[in-house]
């Protein structure tokens, strides 16, 4: 069962990723920078 649990994770992680990619990489660079990343909107 953790099989199928990890498998929809993964999906779930990289649907979120493709959709807040800019935003995730603007954090990235932020935190980079020793600065506070701002908060990405919530899924709808």
């Amino acid at each position: 069962m953790p099989a199928i649990s990890q498998f929809f994770g993964i999906i779930i992680h990289m649907y979120i990723r493709s959709e807040h990619r800019a935003e995730l990489m603007e954090g990235w660079n932020l935190c980079r920078a020793k600065q506070l990343p701002k908060p990405i909107k919530p899924l709808e």
